[in-house]
């Protein structure tokens, strides 16, 4: 069997109603990337939680120390879980995830989290570039409204573009019930 590894990825409280920077939809998100990652557990796939934190001068979210930069309750790491610490987008940018999923003989991702533009985008790339087969569960992944220009572009649209181009080439992005349905049924002794 090949050895699978979920990557949660930002799923931080900064990024919920109520934090420095709230994305839209994160409470649908979160609650699939809770079902996913129970199913990871009973699986005994591999579980990586991925924390992001602004070391930027001035940072307004994700300030260490604060309650923002903790990681949400519903994926709160269990004893013996990894968390990679990060300080750049890319969640294998100078940090311990490509090693902690070597450690464990990975050979296939799946990501969830947050935000779909950036940390995601990031990381199931640089998976890809890798060579871990990659898969993104779109609707366990939330962002925020962006601008450029004078425009602003609806969250839905980031997200969907961002979907698209990691479809393209980079990973299989997939929706959470597609994701568990193809979950091996687990013997009950």
């Amino acid at each position: 069997m090949t050895q699978r590894a979920l990557v949660i990825v930002d799923f931080q409280n900064d990024y919920f109603p109520g934090g420095n920077l709230p994305l839209v939809g994160p409470d649908a998100a979160v609650a699939n990337g809770a079902r996913v990652l129970a199913a990871a557990r009973r699986r005994g796939d591999t579980v990586i939680h991925v924390q992001h934190q602004s070391l930027a001068p001035g940072a307004t979210y994700l300030v260490p120390g604060t309650h923002g930069v903790e990681i949400h309750d519903a994926v709160r790491p269990a004893e013996g879980e990894p968390v990679v610490m990060k300080h750049f987008v890319n969640a294998f940018r100078d940090t311990e995830l490509k090693a902690t999923l070597e450690e464990h003989g990975v050979e296939e991702i799946v990501i969830v989290g947050a935000m779909s533009h950036m940390c995601i985008a990031a990381a199931g790339r640089a998976a890809s570039d890798f060579g871990y087969r990659t898969t993104v569960l779109h609707d366990a992944c939330a962002t925020r409204d962006l601008e450029f220009e004078g425009s602003v572009i609806p969250a839905a649209e980031v997200h969907a573009a961002n979907m698209a181009a990691l479809a393209l080439a980079y990973a299989r992005v997939i929706a959470t019930a597609e994701h568990l349905a193809a979950e091996p049924a687990l013997s009950v002794a």
